[in-house]
Parts: C-alpha cells; structure tokens; sequence
C-alpha cells in the first residue's frame, strides 16, 4: 500500500506542477490553444491519479470486504457502483 501511495503522491506532485505551468502561461498571455493543450494534459493526469486511488480502493478497501461477508460486501459493492458513477461525470 506504501508504494500505490508514493505513486499517487509524486503523481500529484506533477498535476500540481502542471497546474502551476498553465496559471503561468495565462498570466503571460500566452496562446489560448496552447493554453488548451495543457488543461487537457492536467485533466488527463487527474483521470490517472482517479484510477490509481480507485485501484487501491478496488485491491484493498473491496478485497477486505469480500473477507468480511455479504454485508460489507453489498455495502462495498454498492460505495464502488457510485464512485465509478461519479467518475464518468
């Protein structure tokens, strides 16, 4: 679990640099379609930083439940059903 985390957080560590990068182009009036290509970029490193934790969640928080029984696992089941619900949008 320690390293799916480091993973994460040096993932992050870039989406926040990139975050940075695109504030710095519009403060220098840069070309919007430039501009464009990076918010794409960041949206795009976000979905991979929303599928790492959701694996994590899926080989830990799920394999747990399904240890547990049928209580844990609909409850499970049901909280996995709405976060990928929510990920699409």
């Amino acid at each position: 679990m320690k390293q799916d985390k480091q993973r994460t957080l040096d993932r992050l560590s870039r989406l926040e640099g990139q975050v940075r990068g695109v504030a710095r182009m519009v403060e220098e009036d840069r070309y919007c379609v430039d501009i464009l290509a990076q918010t794409a970029a960041v949206r795009s490193a976000l979905k991979a930083v929303e599928r790492l934790v959701l694996e994590n969640h899926a080989r830990h928080c799920v394999e747990e439940a399904i240890a547990e029984g049928p209580d844990a696992q609909r409850e499970k089941f049901n909280e996995l059903i709405a976060l990928l619900q929510k990920a699409q949008g």
